[in-house]
């Protein structure tokens, strides 16, 4: 059970918007490179300046409960890790590096399968936004000198979506995941999301500079 998720849910009584995404592609294969092409900023313009990004795993780039790119992302997966290398992009799953992955076993798998760090956080996602945070301030080679230059790539607007916004970072939504979700969450998390754009609510903007 993902506690963090159920509790973060509550926050969205206060504030929906968080579950809002800053931009929603079709699959993996639609997100643009370099990602800076995929949002404008507060002002409309698109002078944005993504220089790292972090990938959920489950749906959105491999099946759920594969650590391995699912074929039809081949390439698109390659072009990432051209634009966005070393440490410019991370893995952060919530089921791989987690502690329900014992041993780490499912982490290393991944990571020799993608060549691409996998992030251990004890708490899941939404909640571990501190870790992610200090990851890229504490890697000098990723260019991350605020939150608004992260792009949070994922399937799920109550865990990734809702976890870059309250990084303070640019969330993008893949709408359709390798295989179909039927699951009540992932029916619920859409029609909020359509029913709050249609009462003009927007994301959040993401923050300029690091908290605390």
């Amino acid at each position: 059970m993902n506690i963090s998720a159920t509790f973060s849910i509550f926050k969205l009584f206060r504030d929906p918007a968080l579950c809002l995404p800053h931009t929603t592609v079709s699959t993996f294969n639609h997100i643009p490179i370099p990602l800076s092409k995929a949002f404008v900023n507060q002002h409309g313009e698109k002078d944005v300046d993504i220089r790292a990004v972090v990938l959920d795993k489950d749906n959105c780039f491999a099946k759920p409960q594969e650590n391995i790119v699912h074929k039809l992302y081949n390439d698109k997966f390659a072009e990432l890790r051209k634009a966005y290398p070393g440490s410019r992009l991370l893995i952060v799953s919530n089921s791989a590096g987690t502690s329900s992955d014992l041993g780490g076993k499912e982490a290393e798998l991944l990571e020799s399968n993608t060549g691409i760090k996998v992030l251990r956080h004890s708490t899941k996602k939404p909640g571990c936004r501190t870790e992610i945070l200090d990851y890229f301030r504490n890697s000098p080679n990723s260019g991350v000198t605020r939150p608004d230059q992260i792009a949070v790539v994922g399937d799920r607007l109550f865990t990734d979506v809702m976890m870059a916004n309250m990084m303070g970072s640019y969330g993008l939504w893949i709408k359709e995941g390798v295989v179909e979700e039927k699951g009540l969450f992932t029916k619920i998390e859409g029609r909020l999301a359509s029913f709050l754009l249609r009462k003009g609510y927007m994301p959040p903007v993401p923050r300029s500079q690091f908290e605390g």
